[in-house]
């Protein structure tokens, strides 16, 4: 979870930080993070450039909080869609259309930020962040494929590190096919027959 970050004292803040955070993850989805200057952060987020260095620091520490953000938002709904369905087949079905459906929102980039934006940053800590997010993804994967043997949807020799990467690798390029102007459609249909591969031999 991310900090809160200490109130300065002195006058009210008359801006809204979960909202100016998300002004700026659309300014570097629409200009890449080596692409965005602090000026384009303060014309985008509607903040004051002392403001802006006070409560979120420089570029890179408003980049930081902006991915965790969003890595938060969003795990939380991939989570939601993974482990709501009562059949493993709905569930990872489920968990690649949630992704599709992300990717191509209505009012937003199409893509992810995780896949599209974040990789190409040049710095440790947020390769280290994107690392993490990958291992947790793949272990929610992991421990719903392990349900669906407790539940006899899959037998015990069923390869289940295996498939969570798989699967992990398939809501990443199906975000990435949503970025070069896939139709939803068409990611939705991928989106269940990769299901079926991914649990053939092994579905009941």
């Amino acid at each position: 979870m991310i900090a809160n970050t200490a109130r300065l004292r002195g006058r009210p803040r008359s801006f809204d930080e979960t909202g100016a955070l998300e002004k700026a993850t659309q300014v570097f989805w629409s200009k890449g993070y080596d692409g965005v200057t602090i000026d384009d952060l303060v014309a985008g987020m509607g903040v004051g450039r002392p403001s802006l260095y006070a409560v979120f620091g420089d570029k890179r520490a408003i980049f930081l909080r902006v991915l965790r953000a969003y890595a938060e938002k969003k795990g939380a709904l991939a989570a939601k869609a993974l482990f709501t369905p009562q059949s493993l087949r709905d569930s990872i079905a489920g968990f690649l259309k949630y992704n599709v459906e992300s990717a191509t929102e209505k009012g937003s980039a199409r893509g992810c930020l995780m896949i599209c934006v974040a990789p190409l940053v040049n710095d440790a800590e947020v390769q280290r962040f994107l690392q993490n997010a990958a291992s947790g993804g793949a272990m929610l994967l992991e421990r719903r494929f392990r349900d669906g043997i407790s539940a006899g949807d899959i037998p015990p020799d069923f390869p289940v590190a295996v498939r969570a990467v798989q699967v992990t690798d398939l809501a990443r390029g199906l975000a990435m096919r949503a970025r070069i102007g896939t139709p939803r459609k068409t990611l939705l249909k991928d989106a269940e027959e990769a299901t079926d591969l991914v649990l053939l031999p092994w579905r009941v």
